[in-house]
């Protein structure tokens, strides 16, 4: 799992073994180290739900997406569109644009090479 967060905007991208791991019921987790500072972790995984939500604290974040939108995005594989949700922060209009796609191009290199 990859997380990109510019301004107002996190981006989570996934490979389509972890795609498959979050079909299949489970959670992908990611953690990384900075230096001797602190750890920061992240769990991805899907809900019975139409919204996405984000929680838990600055150093260890849980993400839920929609399991319905997501294995409608995975049907629709490969495409390089993903989902964008729109969280609310509280704070008026500065909502947090979470988006999220699947990394598939190990797989269409392994069509195109077939």
């Amino acid at each position: 799992m990859k997380l990109q967060i510019e301004g107002q905007s996190l981006r989570v991208r996934i490979g389509e073994a972890e795609l498959a791991q979050l079909l299949a019921g489970g959670a992908v987790q990611s953690q990384t180290r900075l230096a001797s500072a602190f750890t920061m972790e992240c769990a991805l995984r899907l809900v019975e739900d139409d919204e996405a939500r984000l929680s838990g604290r600055a150093d260890a974040w849980l993400i839920e997406l929609p399991g319905n939108a997501v294995r409608e995005h995975a049907a629709r594989l490969p495409t390089r569109e993903g989902l964008t949700f729109v969280l609310p922060t509280g704070d008026g209009d500065d909502a947090l644009e979470l988006l999220f796609d699947v990394d598939v191009r190990d797989s269409v290199r392994q069509r195109r090479s077939s």
